[in-house]
């Protein structure tokens, strides 16, 4: 008997995990819950939000689910992985107590600044005058961030005074995330590129790695989005930074983690710079990068639920990769990531032989229509990034839509 799967979530990251899981040949059944229009074609979509962690449990129990695999750090936070386990339920993420490597920003500074792991120096504040008064006696830029989750858009690089101020009254005063502390962190210039391991207790299982372009317009301009596309593999990530950024950040949190009470499972998303050549870190994930996640895992040559079961069971795993780029460009809503307009009908998608994952679609008489900010994940596959590129936007350019926006230099430095 084939395996069945249950998906959390609906997004772009989770069509990646579904279409990955449906290539299996270990799995007969995906489930996504709630999913998409795009998903909808390759699992059967549970109209259950990923906020009902004891309607998800129920639905899993009833439907004898082999594996549940979380996307999005919504449901982690709420505590999805500890009531499914309580149940004697496989599924894959961390603890509610091992999320806060993501959900809170100032536990994962802490927890870098015990063990000695590199990243920037940084205070965390409740109070504005007080974080006002900080930031005016240091350099700008200056970064700031909301401690929780802030679905990708809780950071702020201040460019000036002014902005910097306005980040913190948006977050402090304002409490445009909710009420919340800041993490007020030393700007650090150089590449970013995202690293993703699977994780169990002190095993790492490292993914390749990618890199995501977080503003929302061509040249970095304009504000923070949730990733306006990415690529994978990333030419300048040499061996030996990969194996430095092993040693120095993703393996020693992984044994803090454990050495603290709150061993962690799931996927280890490390957000690292190149520093003056050296890797440090920005920020963790305690799950699948999106849009990451796209451009990865069209590249695993091993059987995804193989590795998945693997990391759970804390069994020895060494995923295979096959040797090309892949690039992802991202079609979003115009206005995003602040307000903007929904149901467009977007039309020949029929007519583009690559993968399109999409992120947030939905099917209305039978038409495909825009529901997200973001909306569609546009993949290029080649021999190198520069293949993979054209390849993406040649695609993109077949998408009729009457409110969709895209960068069009998404890994424009690399080629």
């Amino acid at each position: 008997m084939g395996k069945k799967v249950l998906v959390i979530g609906g997004g772009g990251r989770c069509h990646a995990i579904v279409d990955s899981l449906a290539r299996s040949e270990r799995v007969s059944k995906v489930y996504c819950a709630p999913g998409n229009a795009g998903i909808a074609t390759q699992a059967e979509c549970v109209p259950l939000p990923v906020s009902d962690v004891e309607g998800l449990l129920g639905f899993a129990k009833e439907n004898e689910i082999d594996m549940t695999v979380v996307g999005p750090e919504a449901s982690l936070a709420l505590g999805i992985v500890d009531r499914f386990r309580e149940e004697g339920l496989k599924i894959f993420g961390p603890t509610k107590a091992a999320a806060r490597i993501e959900s809170s920003k100032e536990y994962a500074k802490d927890l870098m600044a015990r063990h000695g792991v590199p990243t920037a120096a940084y205070r965390t504040f409740g109070d504005f005058d007080e974080a006002l008064a900080y930031v005016k006696a240091g350099p700008i830029p200056v970064v700031i961030k909301y401690d929780g989750l802030a679905a990708g858009k809780g950071v702020v690089v201040a460019l000036t005074m002014s902005e910097a101020e306005d980040a913190l009254r948006d977050m402090l005063l304002d409490e445009q995330f909710g009420k919340g502390r800041v993490v007020v962190e030393e700007f650090l210039n150089g590449p970013e590129f995202s690293f993703m391991c699977l994780v169990n207790g002190r095993k790492l299982y490292p993914l390749d790695i990618a890199r995501d372009h977080k503003r929302a317009y061509d040249n970095d301009a304009g504000p923070n989005t949730g990733g306006m596309g990415a690529y994978s593999p990333v030419p300048f990530v040499t061996e030996e930074i990969r194996r430095t950024a092993i040693e120095t950040i993703l393996q020693p949190v992984a044994d803090a983690m454990a050495d603290e009470g709150v061993p962690f499972t799931g996927v280890l998303y490390g957000g690292l710079i190149l520093h003056n050549g050296t890797p440090k870190v920005i920020e963790f994930n305690a799950r699948f990068g999106d849009p990451e996640t796209e451009v990865v895992l069209p590249r695993l040559k091993s059987d995804f639920y193989d590795l998945i079961e693997a990391v759970v069971e804390g069994r020895d795993f060494t995923p295979e990769w096959r040797p090309v780029s892949v690039l992802g460009v991202v079609m979003a809503s115009k206005g995003y990531p602040g307000k903007y307009d929904k149901g467009y009908t977007i039309r020949n998608l029929d007519s583009i032989t690559g993968k399109v994952y999409h992120m947030g679609t939905g099917s209305r008489d039978g038409k495909i229509q825009t529901v997200g900010g973001r909306v569609l994940m546009v993949l290029g596959e080649g021999d190198d990034l520069a293949d993979a590129r054209r390849k993406a936007y040649d695609a993109v350019k077949r998408v009729e839509c009457d409110n969709l926006f895209y960068r069009s230099d998404i890994g424009a430095r690399e080629c």
